[in-house]
């Protein structure tokens, strides 16, 4: 069995400042990189961005500056922005890159010389901010039907790919591979929208500009925008080079994470250039919607933009990954507003995380010097309950999480929070010091350190520092109580010895100026 898994974000556009809506797909990514990891598995996560076309090429003129030196910077940007959240990316690809140019051109020859491609001439409606050209019919109000700007109509020699040629085939794919795509309605939308109606051939070269990997046979046209970007994911693990030791180990992909307005080219182009290259498909592509604000889409013109960096060095990296994760439904879009963030942190974290890690350690310091005592096994029925409860909640947090239900798998975690807090109402620990009942005292301290420790496993692949903060109050030093195959196990915390005085996770904020502060910085 290859025990691996391969997962990638999309190459994101260099035309600005990355947003939390880039944020939420990156830290996604990322979260499942590490729950994979921690379940043993050789996890490796390819990030990077889509450098060439006409666009790139405006913009970089716009601030004097060379396309290349413009998205190199672009690049370092978003690097430095990957490493304040801690994304534990393996590899960056820049499709400026020579090792990725190189694998283009090669795919490009062979897709000619199999006769998958064929040259043209195109007209059509071009829209420059989507690199996308539209028919008359598919245009809303004569504007593009993506982004709402105006189009232009342009006519020039091109290639075309033809798509029709293995539309069939791809109709037989979706059959018989339920898990291909998530959602599933995602598929429907394909098909219907796209693949009955009649797939048109793709556009894969242009004449107009020069911001693009040339295209070998013939220089005049460079490779457009779809299957340069698309075959990064290939290009990046060495495919058709020299050493493709990586491409070997982990192609096909376990999870490639879009967004839904670049779903059509990864469910429709992206496995169609797969075929023609008879390799495997990726076993799931999984579309996410958008992270909206009340008022729409996020736009500096609303002034309603927020960027990760704010919300990070004011709250915290795990907040923030909390928040976009536990927030963002993957088949709707979610919305973000100061009040929602404030409350799920004041509650969520504040209230119900922290609360009862610092209510756990101050009474272990209380009754028992500090000292964590040993599993009694079930004594009462309460206990019991409790173990059980604890050991179904982690069935349905992995469920859900491996159907990529993120938010509602969240969920489950804070059910298990939740039933901990309520459970040191049910036993009343005060009363049993009281009454000296000691056997039972014993077993609720364990049982509440044992709760949180697998808490803290649960929540470590999306909030890291968190759990290793919980597990370092709790006295859990040991890496098999830390491992994920120790989850479901209850007896397996010895001698711990909690921190002298808890320290509050979270510490709550003031909701009425948290919400002005981050309304400001909306604007700003």
């Amino acid at each position: 069995m290859n025990n691996k898994f391969y997962i990638t974000t999309p190459i994101y556009y260099p035309s600005g400042r990355f947003h939390i809506g880039t944020a939420y797909t990156t830290v996604l990514a990322d979260s499942m990189k590490r729950y994979h990891q921690l379940k043993g598995e050789e996890s490796y996560l390819l990030t990077g961005t889509d450098e060439h076309g006409q666009k790139i090429e405006k913009k970089a003129e716009e601030v004097g500056k060379t396309p290349k030196e413009y998205v190199d910077e672009m690049a370092k940007m978003a690097k430095e922005l990957w490493s304040k959240m801690e994304i534990e990316y393996d590899d960056y690809i820049q499709t400026t890159e020579e090792r990725h140019e190189k694998t283009v051109q090669k795919i490009f020859d062979k897709f000619m010389e199999q006769g998958d491609i064929y040259k043209g001439e195109y007209e059509g409606w071009y829209c420059i901010p989507c690199e996308t050209f539209f028919t008359q019919t598919q245009l809303n109000d004569g504007k593009c039907p993506d982004c709402g700007r105006k189009v232009d109509l342009m006519k020039e020699e091109a290639y075309f790919f033809n798509m029709k040629k293995y539309a069939e085939h791809l109709l037989k794919y979706y059959e018989e591979n339920p898990d291909f795509i998530k959602p599933e309605y995602r598929k429907n939308e394909m098909i219907n929208n796209f693949i009955k109606p009649g797939l048109e051939d793709l556009c894969v070269s242009r004449t107009s500009f020069d911001w693009g990997i040339k295209v070998l046979k013939d220089p005049k046209h460079v490779v457009y925008v779809w299957l340069d970007a698309l075959t990064n994911y290939i290009t990046a693990l060495g495919y058709l080079s020299e050493d493709d030791t990586k491409f070997k180990k982990y192609w096909p992909a376990d999870l490639q994470i879009v967004g839904k307005d670049i779903a059509r080219f990864h469910l429709i182009y992206w496995p169609i250039f797969l075929m023609a290259l008879d390799l495997p498909l990726p076993k799931t592509i999984l579309v996410h919607n958008w992270i909206m604000m009340k008022d729409g889409k996020m736009s500096k013109s609303k002034g309603n933009v927020i960027y990760p960096e704010t919300l990070m060095e004011r709250y915290g990296l795990d907040s923030v990954r909390y928040f976009l994760l536990r927030e963002m439904p993957v088949s709707q879009d979610g919305i973000f507003s100061p009040e929602a963030f404030v409350e799920r942190y004041n509650f969520d974290l504040c209230n119900d995380l922290s609360n009862l890690l610092n209510r756990t350690v101050s009474m272990i310091n209380k009754y028992f010097e500090g000292n964590v005592p040993a599993y009694q096994g079930t004594p009462n029925e309460v206990d019991q309950e409790l173990e059980e409860y604890a050991l179904s909640q982690i069935e349905k947090f992995e469920q859900k999480w491996n159907d990529y239900e993120i938010a509602n798998s969240i969920q489950e975690i804070w059910n298990l929070v939740a039933r901990t807090n309520k459970y040191i109402d049910e036993t009343m620990p005060w009363a049993l010091a009281k009454e000296e009942e000691t056997l039972k005292l014993e077993s609720c301290m364990y049982h509440l350190v044992e709760n949180l420790r697998k808490i803290a496993i649960l929540i470590k692949p999306f909030m890291k520092d968190t759990a290793d903060n919980i597990f370092r109050q709790l006295g859990i030093e040991e890496i098999e109580q830390k491992n994920w195959k120790n989850l479901k196990v209850y007896d397996t915390i010895a001698h711990s010895k909690v921190i002298e005085k808890g320290e509050p996770i979270f510490m709550r904020l003031n909701a009425e100026e948290e919400i002005a502060f981050l309304k400001d910085m909306m604007k700003a």
